[in-house]
């Protein structure tokens, strides 16, 4: 079985038309013209178009293009500020965090035409209500955890090691560095996960991280998995990306 996957966009939709590109040239090579591709979550925050990259992401589903887009930390955060209620956790999806510079919400606002900076938080939660879209809402509202085949666990952060998938915590699928990242065991079904930014996509026998930093410049990959084997897409077609 054919799929591919596509990590954090981060709001850089010139980098996801991009991905969609190289995608879409390898399913013709391939005769993979009904392969779903699935988005590993973190559309949203830092780059300059999290509106258009939304738009992008619900215009080709509503359009029939198999695409599957899980949800990531941001796209939480992202969430619950426009939820009416407050709905933080461990102190870091409250709607203050999001707005802290490092993370990028006021970014994400400013593609739908709201000003954050030195504003009231009411004031600011008020114009996003009533800016963003209810398709938009409604996405977001949906985007599921995981989605697994059956050699594949794909996620957005990575999952807690020894946990049964079903028992898995949403605060770990979306949030998880460690213990996921330094341990070494199969977890049954190879992971593939963004969520930690690396300098190039690494296979590691047991997961493939494939975030490369495209919210901070670096490239945003599109890879192809045949079952537990991954390529990296390129002008040029498939490279191998083997495990260490």
């Amino acid at each position: 079985m054919t799929i591919y996957a596509i990590p954090d966009v981060h709001g850089h939709l010139d980098k996801l038309e991009r991905a969609h590109a190289l995608i879409a040239a390898d399913r013709v090579r391939e005769g993979a013209s009904k392969a779903p591709v699935v988005h590993l979550g973190d559309l949203n925050d830092r780059g300059p178009d999290t509106r258009g990259v939304i738009d992008r992401l619900v215009g080709g589903i509503g359009a029939g293009e198999p695409w599957i887009v899980l949800m990531g930390n941001h796209d939480r955060m992202f969430r619950n500020f426009l939820r009416a209620e407050r709905l933080g956790d461990a102190g870091r999806d409250d709607d203050a965090y999001w707005l802290h510079p490092a993370l990028g919400g006021v970014e994400t606002l400013a593609s739908y035409g709201v000003r954050a900076r030195g504003r009231r938080l009411a004031e600011v939660k008020r114009d996003a209500a009533a800016a963003v879209p209810e398709a938009h809402r409604v996405f977001l509202e949906a985007r599921p955890l995981w989605h697994v085949t059956e050699e594949l666990v794909f996620v957005h952060a990575g999952i807690r090691p020894g946990v049964p998938l079903e028992a898995q915590t949403e605060e770990d699928l979306v949030w998880i560095r460690e213990p996921f990242l330094y341990d070494l065991h199969d977890h049954g079904r190879l992971v593939v996960h963004g969520h930690t930014p690396v300098r190039e996509p690494e296979h590691h026998g047991n997961r493939v991280a494939l975030d490369a930093g495209a919210a901070f410049g670096g490239p945003l990959v599109a890879a192809v998995f045949e079952g537990r084997q991954c390529w990296l897409l390129g002008p040029r077609g498939r490279e191998p990306l083997r495990p260490f």
